[in-house]
């Protein structure tokens, strides 16, 4: 450990020229995985994020010509970070040595720790010496997307890029730490009336959704359309209700408890409706048990709408995907960026073709979508979903809540900065969008943990 003026010129709100003037520190404070952890949960049921979530320091990497480094004010939890802290469904130690075969620089990433974290709200402290379009003092919000632009794919749409990764997930050096190191094809204005751990949790489930949603690779949506938003108050629940409202669409939410609908009224969802009160709760079904699970949806959606949902929008997986399936009406879509409930989905395929419906994939976003809904904050469209903030000392306690879906919305981590509430450089813009629409998840009750979902 080494002192850390530069840190200290960032919190003081310092100008360029003197955080230029202050030595990089040696190492850093860091939330970290070990090599020698992987194979830790072997036998375990419950992998428990606490025991292999690591606080301390960490050597500072070497800045590449076309990256920045950023002092972390903030950061939030994603549901990657589970998955990278229980080693599953692979380690992510096999992620960065593979990363690492690139050569150049990115053989950096391959080390027996790794800094986690894929959402990131700061400060520019370094940049590399073929960086053009930002400067130091600069602040910024970071989209979790490392693609590679000399790839002839990533000039169609980024995410076409074969070797597109996602930052501090796949990669090293992330975002639950005091720095990280980005590409600077990474990097977006901060929204200035945003605190810094606001900031810090809206690009990777918001980028996410307004590609699912709103942008020309996903569904599509327009005025009028109902969509089914499973698991609509967490993060990326959370963005696609406010998308969808925002569109002229008619969000539909389900959740796990009934305690979550007034959360979600608050950001629009006015009809909400409780999955287990259908009898729609986790683990295996039988075909025919999910076809009248989705029969039992389709009724309550008609009952509140009048009409079946255009549209399912999907990032749970295993113990939905076949029901989204069915309950979109002929012509519909189903769209999925993820499986937190397994990977090996079900469906009755008679449903999908004979009904001429459709299956998207989708996966994070271009770093236009992602300036696109940064925009919508800069509009005063979006509001962001927070609803706690933790210390980076209780970075594991943060992420086990995201595990065991005792949240709502998004989870925060601060960085450097000693307090929530800091960052805000628009205040008259804060005042005029009221505290009352920017932190409608605040203070909000903690529900009951449900079972960790299987990988």
């Amino acid at each position: 450990m080494t002192d850390d003026t530069l840190a200290e010129a960032v919190l003081d709100g310092a100008p360029a020229e003197v955080l230029q003037a202050q030595q990089v520190p040696r190492d850093y404070l860091a939330a970290h995985l070990r090599r020698e952890d992987v194979g830790i949960f072997a036998g375990h049921t419950d992998k428990d994020p606490r025991r292999s979530i690591h606080l301390g320091y960490v050597p500072m990497p070497e800045l590449a010509p076309d990256e920045a480094l950023v002092a972390v004010m903030a950061s939030s939890i994603n549901f990657n970070t589970v998955w990278s802290s229980i080693f599953e469904p692979v380690s992510t130690f096999d992620m960065l040595d593979r990363f690492a075969r690139a050569g150049g620089y990115a053989t950096r990433h391959k080390q027996d720790y790794q800094v986690i974290g894929s959402d990131a709200a700061g400060v520019i402290v370094r940049t590399g010496a073929g960086v053009r379009n930002w400067k130091v003092g600069d602040h910024v919000t970071v989209s979790p997307v490392v693609v590679d632009d000399q790839h002839p794919a990533a000039h169609d749409d980024a995410m076409l890029d074969p070797a597109m990764t996602a930052w501090g997930y796949e990669t090293n050096f992330g975002a639950l730490a005091h720095y990280c190191v980005v590409r600077v094809s990474q990097l977006l204005p901060k929204p200035a009336h945003l605190t810094w751990e606001e900031a810090a949790c809206i690009n990777l489930c918001g980028g996410t959704a307004y590609r699912m949603l709103v942008g020309e690779h996903g569904a599509r949506i327009k005025q009028g359309d109902i969509v089914l938003i499973w698991g609509a108050a967490g993060g990326l629940g959370a963005f696609a209700t406010q998308l969808v409202r925002n569109g002229g669409g008619v969000p539909v939410g389900i959740v796990s408890s009934d305690d979550k609908a007034p959360l979600l009224k608050k950001l629009g969802c006015d009809i909400v409706i409780n999955r287990a009160e259908l009898g729609i709760g986790g683990g295996d079904r039988t075909p025919e048990d999910t076809v009248q699970a989705a029969k039992r949806l389709g009724r309550a959606i008609r009952s509140a709408v009048g009409e079946d949902p255009h549209i399912a929008f999907d990032y749970t997986g295993r113990g939905t995907f076949g029901i989204s399936v069915v309950v979109v009406r002929r012509g519909g879509t189903v769209i999925t960026c993820g499986s937190s409930s397994g990977y090996r989905h079900e469906y009755d395929n008679r449903y999908l073709w004979m009904n001429l419906k459709r299956v998207i994939g989708s996966h994070a976003m271009n770093l236009k979508e992602a300036a696109e809904m940064i925009r919508l904050f800069d509009l005063g469209h979006l509001t962001p979903p927070l609803s706690a903030v933790h210390p980076l000392s209780e970075v594991a306690e943060a992420v086990r809540s995201v595990q065991t879906n005792q949240h709502v919305g998004k989870v925060g981590v601060l960085g450097l900065a000693p307090r929530a509430g800091l960052g805000v450089t628009d205040q008259a813009k804060r005042d005029l969008l009221g505290e009352a629409f920017l932190s409608p998840l605040r203070s909000a009750p903690r529900p009951e943990p449900d079972l960790v979902p299987a990988p």
